[in-house]
Formats: structure tokens, sequence, C-alpha cells
């Protein structure tokens, strides 16, 4: 997949470009509406099908005391989800302050200078300077600017819209087969797995301590998951989620073992999808008790995992 950060960096491609524009946190169901109006233009005239999107998202920018905690996705989690849909071109644009007083008709022209043929977006999708860009403008500019508008309704589900809040909430609710309905896929987190204090080491059960980002967590707990590796492996494993209260831990952090496996994972990415929640975290009165309880852990793991295949 081509990245390009800079809207001036467009125009060299030299070719058709068919951009599905948005934030598309969590690429959800209603932001796959958007997404596939863009892959089918490029399948019937030919060219690229591109993502433009922005980081940070804008209200953490515009509005940061309105912003959410969390986000269902990092940038990287992200480009990985749209490139398995088929997105040739990924436009992450960097949105600061400056960015933000853009008016909506120069980011327009800015766009087009680059032969974009296709436009797709949700139809309440707002744009520019005080939000001043709607598909009413699109549709008011697209002739002169030579692209063709795809303006997409949302996407409905038990009676709601799907939204990246909704999936937010379902996700902290422990609510993760409701979470994978809304996002045609299992829920996962992704994180580069960092140097932790190896007490799992010691303990008889190494653990991938990963650094998550702002991304959103079910609820502290014990989970059995499968942890996909950057190789495409797919493996058992069992994570624990929360502050370790056994090793006078204050930080929330996800550490993973993962089944049957060694080798070294340091500075590696991995997709964690949670499967089932087994137990609550708690404190232990020895680390004894603690590596007791994790080969129980363990073995709870492997058999919920076992129903799953």
């Amino acid at each position: 997949m081509l990245i390009c950060k800079t809207l001036e960096d467009l125009p060299a491609l030299g070719v058709p470009l068919h951009l599905a524009l948005g934030v598309f946190d969590g690429v959800h169901v209603g932001h796959q509406a958007v997404i596939s109006r863009a892959l089918d233009a490029a399948d019937r005239e030919g060219g690229l099908a591109g993502l433009l999107t922005f980081d940070p998202h804008p209200i953490r920018v515009i509005a940061p005391n309105k912003a959410p905690a969390n986000l269902l996705e990092t940038l990287d989690h992200k480009a990985r989800v749209v490139a398995d849909l088929g997105i040739d071109l990924l436009i992450p644009l960097h949105f600061d302050l400056e960015f933000a007083k853009m008016e909506a008709a120069e980011f327009i022209t800015r766009l087009t200078a680059a032969p974009v043929r296709t436009i797709a977006v949700g139809e309440d999708w707002r744009f520019g300077h005080h939000r001043s860009g709607d598909v009413t403008f699109l549709a008011s500019v697209a002739a002169k600017c030579g692209f063709r508008l795809e303006a997409v309704p949302p996407v409905m589900q038990d009676g709601e819209r799907i939204s990246s809040t909704r999936i937010r909430q379902a996700i902290r609710d422990g609510n993760l087969a409701g979470a994978e309905r809304m996002l045609g896929r299992p829920y996962t987190v992704s994180g580069r797995v960092i140097e932790g204090r190896k007490l799992g080491r010691t303990l008889g059960f190494p653990t991938a301590n990963l650094a998550t980002g702002e991304a959103q967590l079910p609820g502290d707990g014990v989970w059995s998951v499968w942890a996909i590796l950057a190789d495409g492996r797919i493996l058992p494993g069992v994570a624990n989620l929360g502050v370790r209260p056994t090793v006078d831990g204050t930080l929330r952090s996800l550490e993973v073992h993962l089944l049957d496996f060694s080798g070294d994972l340091y500075g590696s990415e991995l997709e964690i999808r949670f499967h089932e929640a087994l137990r609550a975290e708690q404190k232990f009165p020895s680390l004894e008790s603690l590596r007791a309880q994790i080969q129980k852990d363990t073995d709870a793991a492997r058999a919920s995992l076992r129903k799953s295949d």
C-alpha cells in the first residue's frame, strides 16, 4: 500500500484517484460502506482506491475536552485494516490548529490538483474551517473540480446508527460480540512489544508487554486471546489486563503469555483479539500463589480457545 502524507504528494502519482474521506476511527461497517464506493469506482474506471484520513483525530485538536479518552485504532492498525479491505493508497494528513483553519474550498482545491475522480464520504461528514464544508458544498463543486461525489447514508443496526462511540461503549461493557457486529470483524488491539519487569519469565510464564497507546480496551481481568504476529501467524494466549496488584503495580498494562511459543518478540507488533473473560484481576498473597493461578488461567485459556476452533 502506498502512503502519501501531504496533498502535494498526490499529483506525482499520475493516476486517477478514487478517495474515501473521513476520520474512520475503527473502520466499522458504516465506514466500510463509504470505502466500498471508492473501491468500486477504482475497479470500474482504473486507478487507485485511496483513504484520506487525519492524524491525530481532529476533535483532539479542536475541542480536546470533548474528545474521547480512547480510540479504536492506532494509525498503523487502521492502515492494516484498510489494506485488508483492498485500499491501495493511504493519505494520513497531519491535523493541527493551522490545518484546522483551512477553508473547505481551499482543501478541495488542493486535493483536486491531483486527478481525483471519485470522492466518497458519509452524507453528514463536515470538514474545513468551522466545519463549513459538507455534502451540499461538495456537490456544488464536483463538476468544476472533476470528481463524482458518492454520499453514503449511515448504516443502522438495532434501530441505531453504527458509530465509533457505540463500539467503544460496547467494548467497555464487555459486549465484544456487539462490537464485532458493528465492526464487521472481531475487535482487536494492536501494540508494540516493549520491555517489562520480566516477572512472568521468572514465574515460568514469559509475557509480551504491549504498548497500546490510547486504544480502547475492555475491562480489567484475565482473558483468553488470539495473538496475530507480524508474520501473520495466529497463536493462542492468555492475557492479563490491569495494574498487577500482587506486585504493587500502579499503571494499567496489557501482558500476553503466548501458549507453546518461544522466541524474541521485543519491538515487534502484536495484534490481540480478546476471546473470553476468564476472571477478574485480583491480588494474591504471594508470588507462588500467583504462579499457581497463572497455571490455572493458562489451562482455562486453552479450554476456552479450543471451543472456538
